[in-house]
C-alpha cells in the first residue's frame, strides 16, 4: 500500500505543514533547538502513528467481537542509544488502558492484538530508505 505525504517547511523556527492531501498537521521542535514548540517534533509523530495503530486495532476488534469497550488509552515512550558504529537502537514502550465491561481475558488478548498492529509489523519489518530526489 503507498502512502504519500507532503511537507512544506516554512522559515519560522521549523516549521513545517505537513499534509496527505485530506488532512494537515504542524510538525516543528523545540524552542531549545531554536523551534518554535507550535508541533509534534519527528520522533513524537512516528511514536504517535504507532500508537494510533494500537488503539485503532483494539477498537476495531472489539467491535468486531461484541466486546463492550469504552475508553482506550494508550501511553508511549522511547529511549534512543548510539552504538558504536554510529547506528541507534530505539526501546518503544507501551502501556494501554482499556475501560469498560471487559474480563481480564479480553483485556489481555486485545493489548496482544494492539501489540501486532499494523504499523508495529510495518517498523519491525525491513526498510530501505532511498536518497532524497530533488523535486523539478
Amino acid at each position: 500500500m503507498a502512502t504519500k505525504i507532503n511537507i512544506k517547511n516554512i522559515p519560522t523556527g521549523y516549521q513545517s505543514i505537513i499534509t496527505n492531501g485530506r488532512h494537515s498537521i504542524v510538525g516543528d521542535e523545540p524552542e531549545k533547538v531554536n523551534g518554535t514548540d507550535l508541533g509534534m517534533t519527528p520522533t513524537e509523530l512516528v511514536l504517535a502513528g504507532i500508537a494510533m495503530c494500537k488503539v485503532a486495532t483494539i477498537r476495531n476488534i472489539a467491535r468486531s467481537k461484541n466486546i463492550e469497550i469504552e475508553n482506550i488509552d494508550a501511553e508511549l515512550s522511547q529511549i534512543t542509544k548510539r552504538n558504536t558504529e554510529g547506528n541507534y537502537t530505539t526501546e518503544v514502550n507501551s502501556a494501554i488502558k482499556i475501560s469498560g465491561n471487559i474480563t481480564p481475558e479480553q483485556k489481555a488478548m486485545l493489548i496482544q492484538e494492539a501489540d501486532n498492529c499494523y504499523v508495529t509489523r510495518l517498523i519491525k519489518g525491513d526498510w530501505v530508505l532511498n536518497d532524497s530526489t530533488d523535486v523539478h
